[in-house]
């Protein structure tokens, strides 16, 4: 069985025996086709390994790297050399470190490379422009790849005097590159989409391949590729889970297997029609690396485990407040107008939703139809919905609430009374902010509860359908399922009454008397608004 690797390295893959799903051929149709690109994907993606396959294809040819690949007996290229530049590397702190830094990499390459009369300057954009044109006059060309183009800015959200002198050199790079011959082929990858301050609004012969339908499933793993490639780890996976050999593993079970995945690591759409999704590559590598170390299955939240908040978002939030009603509920979309997604001018100033998507918390959920008025989002799958119920938790908390409550949830909604649960639920509840975030309706309260266990690792579901109705929350756990029927109320004696009719819905409905039969608890309760209350006060188990 092939290793698994993360690495943004290509030929790792090759050195050490590791899986590679090869994207050779969608690769191939990229470059006979492009010449200047740019592609936007959130962090822990793969666009490194994109950028570093497409570098080893230029520099080395298909051997001995692409054996075995869809590509290694079509490419007929000539090498070329590759200069390629990580953005990560040369610093966010100072203009002045990172043209230094900038500048040495780029004279570094003309020396290894003989660029007769290339002159190195102070400035990264006159050393580029002069070396490109001393190569243009020798008739030679040379392949740019740029990593994470946009690192400089994204780090400077709250400096806005640092974040104008990097946009000011990014632009006078970018504005060398416009109709040079001796560029066979350039590409850069990025979290954001700015078009017009860096890349597009200068270099307008790089296009913006982002949303393209064909190149949508470059970057992300599909289904088909996982069912593919991974097909020993899915037998393992179905095995350590059924208790059974590995020769015994059905295609029905590996089907199923792949369900649970596309629920939890699937859902990420980057085509323009809204339809060809893929799977998060760090989730699916680590997910199966975890099955293969510990023998169990466990659905880990990878994503945002390697490193928490994506620093873009995090320094976004230190001056912006984020509008956390949007995100409660993960089957909902939220709709921001096309050209305002298509078109995101600065970090400074970008809509709160299309930063969101870019940064991986939402993705596209409709088709970017020109002339449409809008554009829908919304989150992806369960590893991102907990990812985003942690933000927002921090944000509508009071401080250490989550740390407190959340210590011994599990346990406690696993194993606890009715009256040690609803009391649970009234110190979440106690602990809301309730000047920014008050509790006004039904809706409101089940979406700050839900928002809580969600958060604390609690797998929930609102308004779980049934044949005979829907219950406005339902956790499953490992010993058992409970079912909640909440209703909002103005004073006690409303309280009163609406917990008869929260009661007799429940029995109406038989709400959580489903398959898979585990121990049911049913739980009808009444929030109490009266500001003297603020409560559950009035409760009982079906």
């Amino acid at each position: 069985m092939k290793s698994i690797s993360n690495s943004g390295s290509f030929t790792d893959f090759y050195n050490n025996n590791r899986i590679y799903i090869d994207k050779t051929e969608t690769i191939y149709n990229l470059l006979m086709t492009q010449d200047k690109v740019f592609i936007s994907r959130p962090r822990r993606f793969g666009k490194s390994l994109t950028l570093d396959t497409i570098a080893t294809l230029f520099q080395y040819g298909v051997d001995p790297y692409f054996k075995n690949t869809w590509i290694y007996d079509k490419w007929t290229e000539d090498t070329y050399p590759v200069l390629k530049l990580s953005f990560l590397t040369l610093g966010v702190d100072s203009i002045e470190l990172f043209n230094r830094k900038l500048v040495s990499q780029i004279s570094i390459f003309a020396k290894d490379n003989n660029v007769d009369r290339y002159v190195e300057s102070d400035d990264p954009s006159s050393c580029l422009f002069n070396l490109l044109t001393e190569l243009n006059k020798q008739e030679r060309q040379i392949v740019i790849l740029i990593d994470e183009y946009d690192c400089q800015l994204t780090a400077n959200i709250n400096n806005p005097m640092l974040y104008e002198e990097f946009k000011a050199a990014l632009r006078n790079i970018y504005g060398c590159l416009k109709d040079q011959s001796s560029i066979k082929f350039f590409a850069a990858t990025g979290v954001t989409r700015l078009k017009d301050t860096t890349i597009f609004s200068v270099g307008s012969d790089i296009k913006d391949i982002s949303n393209y339908t064909e190149y949508s499933q470059l970057i992300g793993f599909t289904r088909d590729e996982i069912k593919t490639f991974y097909k020993d780890y899915l037998k393992l996976s179905v095995s350590y889970e059924n208790k059974i050999p590995t020769e015994d593993v059905t295609e029905s079970q590996i089907d199923k297997m792949l369900d649970k995945l596309a629920y939890y690591y699937d859902g990420y759409c980057f085509d323009k029609r809204g339809q060809k999704k893929v799977f998060s590559t760090w989730s699916v590598n680590n997910f199966f690396q975890e099955v293969k170390n510990t023998k169990e299955v466990l659905f880990g939240d990878y994503w945002y485990d390697n490193g928490g908040i994506p620093s873009i978002l995090a320094n976004y939030l230190k001056s912006h407040k984020l509008n956390a009603v949007d995100y409660f509920d993960k089957n909902k979309v939220v709709t921001v107008p096309v050209e305002v997604y298509a078109n995101p001018t600065s970090l400074l100033d970008i809509d709160q939703n299309v930063l969101m998507c870019q940064t991986g918390y939402l993705t596209l959920r409709s088709s970017l139809t020109v002339g449409a008025f809008g554009v829908n989002l919304g989150i992806p799958n369960y590893e991102v919905q907990k990812a985003l119920s942690s933000l927002l938790a921090t944000k509508i908390f009071e401080s250490n609430t989550i740390m407190t409550l959340s210590m011994d949830a599990n346990d406690l909604f696993n194993n606890g009374s009715t009256d040690s649960i609803i009391e649970r639920l009234n110190c979440i509840l106690n602990c809301i902010t309730y000047d920014n975030y008050p509790i006004t309706s039904e809706s409101a309260l089940v979406n700050y509860i839900n928002l809580f266990l969600t958060a604390v690792g609690i797998q929930t579901t609102i308004e779980c359908h049934t044949s005979k109705g829907r219950a406005d929350l339902t956790l499953e756990l490992a010993s058992r399922r409970i079912v909640f029927e909440f209703k909002y109320a103005q004073n006690q004696a409303d309280a009163v009454t609406k917990l008869e009719e929260a009661v007799n819905q429940i029995k109406t409905h038989d709400y959580g008397n489903i398959i898979p039969i585990k121990e049911l608890i049913r739980i009808a309760a009444v929030f109490n608004a009266d500001p003297a209350i603020r409560r559950f006060s009035e409760y009982m188990q079906i």
